[in-house]
């Protein structure tokens, strides 16, 4: 695939007739729009209210091996039908369109390829843990006996996932037996009958719109299929991973010693990245990385006037009771303080506010041990309130700002409310892209003031240095043969965070090859595009302007985001009418 140039990005479709950029466009738009339509059903989904996507309908997707084969035998005739579309006669926004298709569909393809449905979770997103609400119901009665039908279908969905890993068993594709450890406890809660069985969360307080005794009739149902169906099928699943997984799951930890061996894991660094670079590459950027960040948390420490080491004042932070919240309510609220905060001056520098709004939330009991300090989406960011010793204060301001706001959450709710964008890209998702969005913010967070204290700018620094480190470690781990012990050494000599942190971060990393890549890279991307604006246009740069670039872009790939970046410096630093659908009219 042709790299999506700045020349290609903002050329008209001048030299083609309008006859053939119509054809072209709607031989595109009818493509993606079939595609995404049979990909939803594929999975499982209906359209809500919104028109979105969600996991409602009254069955769970087939994952068997059959099913995986016929989706790539679909998505490949579909790529060679993107192929066959005269990319040159599309008009600049279809060029879009094209090439976040073929990045997403190009990687779905890729992925059940090398057959990574056989390893179907990893050290903090698991299979069996996503098929009821994190919180709250549903609104109708529909939708609860919809529920109740995927409660019923979870002994064959189970069966097609087992069936899988153990074909990855005997080809030696799995989960590395370090990550699965411990993992098989966040089974547990699933195999005990009863109101504290989390599929009996949304029973607990149904909307008054349902009569009673429809209410009585759907809980005593759901009850009943509880203790009857879902309930075996997890103790038989808790078995199968106890006996066979955790005694028979691959002992290497590089994702090079995987079946595909050193194309797997470049494969995967393209999907996550969206780039064409490799380990080398990424490793030695990440190295130059850390030595810059290091230099700038010297000056940082000196700030606070600690007269130790770096290795002491590390040491010093992690052990230090000041620093740490003494209840989940505390970390919680300094979280909400953080994100209210940045509302207050956020007009300055986004144009585009949206209208939706996100809830804070500690993260569930169940998920809390082993996973990672905070995550933020479109209705809530969960922060981590589980082993507070371990969950420094002086580095939640950055991670506020990165999952919630102006991060994770707020850029979804800009996501929703985009105009003019087809379903498929408003449900896409780049990391590089996302991820590099919400890491620039936490070093934009030095603009806005909201930093307090030279040791929440040292936190801020912290969380720097530790998605530099990722590029390090991560191509340490599956390319350079790296051990567990290794990759956590390179960590806690590098980073303030504490070993908890270290250990699930660490492991994250083991049993997703590539992922950890994207974030740095995007983030070195958009502040380097911001200083080619700043120093270009001089006083004619709006960051408003430039923020509002990247977010009505919407998710895209990284070479996608730095055409567009350019042609924003080439226009003069001002957005041209069509460009920026998320804007109001």
């Amino acid at each position: 695939m042709k790299t999506l140039t700045l020349a290609m990005l903002a050329a008209s479709v001048a030299a083609a007739s309008p006859a053939h950029a119509q054809d072209a466009d709607a031989r595109l738009k009818a493509l993606y729009e079939r595609e995404w339509t049979w990909r939803q059903t594929e999975l499982a989904r209906v359209r809500d209210a919104s028109g979105r996507w969600i996991d409602g309908a009254d069955h769970l997707p087939r994952v068997d091996a059959a099913s995986q084969a016929a989706r790539l035998a679909y998505w490949d005739k579909a790529l060679a039908e993107l192929k066959a579309i005269p990319l040159d006669r599309l008009s600049a926004e279809e060029k879009v369109n094209y090439a976040i298709f073929k990045a997403s569909v190009g990687t779905l393809a890729t992925n059940i390829r090398y057959k990574t449905y056989e390893a179907p979770f990893n050290a903090d997103t698991f299979f069996w843990a996503g098929h009821h609400p994190r919180s709250g119901g549903f609104a109708t009665a529909a939708a609860y006996r919809a529920y109740i039908a995927r409660m019923r279908d979870i002994p064959r969905y189970f069966d097609e996932q087992t069936a899988n890993m153990r074909a990855g068993l005997k080809r030696g594709y799995s989960v590395p037996r370090v990550v699965v450890t411990g993992r098989d406890a966040t089974i547990v809660p699933y195999t005990e009958a009863g109101a504290d069985n989390p599929f009996m969360a949304p029973f607990a307080a149904m909307p008054t719109a349902i009569p009673a005794a429809e209410q009585a009739t759907l809980k005593a149902e759901a009850e009943g299929v509880v203790r009857d169906t879902v309930v075996p099928a997890y103790a038989k699943l808790l078995t199968f991973i106890r006996t066979d997984y955790m005694t028979q799951a691959r002992t290497t930890l590089a994702g090079e010693k995987m079946p595909g061996g050193a194309a797997f894991y470049q494969a995967q660094i393209k999907g996550f990245t969206t780039l064409d670079l490799t380990a080398e590459q990424i490793h030695e950027m990440g190295r130059k990385e850390v030595a810059r960040i290091y230099a700038e948390m010297e000056t940082v420490k000196a700030q606070t006037g600690f007269k130790g080491s770096m290795a002491e004042f590390l040491v010093f932070l992690r052990t230090d009771p000041q620093f740490y919240p003494k209840t989940p309510r505390e970390l919680l609220s300094f979280s909400a303080y953080v994100a209210k905060r940045v509302d207050g001056v956020l007009a300055d520098y986004i144009g585009f506010l949206p209208r939706r709004r996100f809830t804070i939330l500690p993260v569930p009991p169940a998920l809390a041990p082993i996973y990672t300090g905070g995550r933020g989406g479109l209705e809530s960011c969960l922060m981590n309130t589980y082993d507070l010793p371990s969950r420094p204060l002086y580095t939640l301001t950055a991670l506020t700002l990165h999952e919630c706001n102006p991060g994770h959450s707020f850029q979804a709710a800009v996501a929703a409310e985009a105009k003019g964008r087809p379903d498929f890209r408003r449900q896409t998702s780049f990391s590089g892209y996302g991820e590099g969005w919400a890491l620039y913010l936490e070093w934009l967070g030095t603009k806005m003031g909201v930093y307090d204290t030279p040791y929440e700018n040292f936190g801020r620094l912290s969380y720097e240095i530790w998605r530099a480190s990722r590029l390090v470690i991560d191509t340490g781990i599956h390319h350079y043969g790296w051990s567990r012990e290794q990759a956590q050494q390179y960590m806690r000599d590098h980073t303030a965070h504490s070993e908890r942190e270290i250990e699930t971060e660490i492991d994250r990393y083991i049993a997703w090859p590539g992922q950890a890549l994207a974030y740095k890279l995007g983030e070195m991307l958009i502040r380097r595009k911001r200083a080619e604006a700043e120093a270009k246009l001089g006083t004619a740069f709006d960051q408003r302007a430039f923020h509002d670039c990247i977010l009505a872009l919407g998710s895209v790939p990284l070479d996608v985001l730095e055409a567009r970046l350019d042609q924003f410096i080439a226009d003069g630093g001002t957005l041209p009418e069509g460009w920026n659908p998320a804007l109001p009219e």
